[in-house]
């Protein structure tokens, strides 16, 4: 068994972001596929067994099981020595694009895919209007800061760019954003990630779920 358990799926972007964390720090993980699309998180025994939230990602290592990707990026940070912050302000700038990054960022956007190609449905155009304008906010947020910095804190890679990265890599008939051409900033940095040894995209890292639509 490894070291590391990651309860995960492939359209998961914040199990991506673990997914990656463990990937780029070189650390023995193993997947632990979860149906999502059926229900699997809503249900009693995931609730009562894994993860009281209904969430993924679920991390398992050393008798410990972690939910929420912020505080396993965290968690994994200090176990690797890598990618963590190296002193009090970094480790404050890191926890403050983290918290943006799951209140607008990754919110946003997640939101906006799921609805946009993953809910089985069409989507209330209103509804998908505000998400998109909310998305295009929390994005221009991140391409003004990456247009001055190659990383979002310091001078290297940290889990604030692994936070903010976790639904950059998907497809854009899934995201409805073509970040290379609307955000180039943004895009940048995510060529950046993308070329870090370890690193692969969500499809090709985690288990795929069999999504509601198809």
């Amino acid at each position: 068994m490894a070291d590391y358990r990651l309860h995960c799926f492939a359209q998961s972007g914040n199990a991506y972001k673990v997914a990656l964390t463990l990937s780029l720090a070189g650390l023995d993980w193993e997947p632990v596929a979860v149906d999502y699309f059926s229900g699997e998180t809503r249900g009693a025994d995931w609730r009562g067994g894994v993860n009281a939230m209904g969430e993924v990602p679920v991390l398992e290592h050393a008798g410990r099981r972690l939910t929420q990707s912020g505080a396993i990026l965290t968690y994994l940070a200090r176990r690797s020595g890598q990618f963590g912050p190296i002193d009090e302000d970094e480790e404050l700038e890191i926890l403050r694009w983290i918290l943006f990054d799951n209140h607008k960022f990754t919110s946003y956007f997640a939101t906006h895919r799921f609805l946009f190609s993953l809910a089985g449905k069409p989507a209330d155009p209103a509804v998908l209007s505000f998400l998109r304008a909310r998305t295009d906010a929390a994005l221009g947020v991140a391409e003004a800061h990456l247009a001055a910095h190659d990383f979002i804190v310091g001078d290297r890679p940290t889990i604030a760019d692994i936070s903010l990265a976790g639904y950059m890599f998907y497809p854009i008939a899934e995201t409805g954003y073509d970040l290379a051409a609307s955000h180039p900033a943004i895009h940048a940095w995510r060529e950046r990630i993308a070329a870090m040894p370890g690193w692969k995209p969500p499809y090709d890292m985690m288990p795929v779920a069999q999504a509601a639509n198809t």
